[in-house]
């Protein structure tokens, strides 16, 4: 079989071949695809490592996942907020109210993409 290296990738395979833009890899069957090794190594991939899938306009987008479990309950998690967060003591504070205060955050940082 024909086989040809470049930058860690093996083109000719039938598997992964270079493009302009990256890699490109083929799905089997299964609905499986290959990560180039030289792309695992880069962003320190591992086996059995989960990765979020993003359906997109214009395809499928794999990223590492942005949140890692605690091991914790949720309702752990909520006591351990309630014990650190203040109690709220003033006057009850309507949906509407909330939503203003984080429209006001947002406009000062400067942000406006919620």
């Amino acid at each position: 079989m024909w086989r040809r290296t470049w930058r860690a990738i093996d083109i000719g395979t039938g598997k992964t071949h270079l493009t302009a833009m990256g890699a490109q890899t083929r799905m089997s069957g299964k609905g499986q695809v290959v990560i180039p090794k030289d792309v695992r190594d880069r962003l320190n991939l591992l086996p059995g490592d989960s990765l979020d899938v993003v359906e997109r306009p214009d395809g499928v987008f794999l990223r590492k996942p942005t949140h890692r479990k605690s091991g914790r309950t949720t309702e752990e998690i909520l006591a351990h907020i309630r014990q650190i967060a203040p109690k709220w003591e003033g006057p009850p504070v309507s949906i509407e109210e909330m939503d203003r205060a984080i429209d006001t955050m947002f406009a000062a940082r400067g942000r406006d993409d919620i």
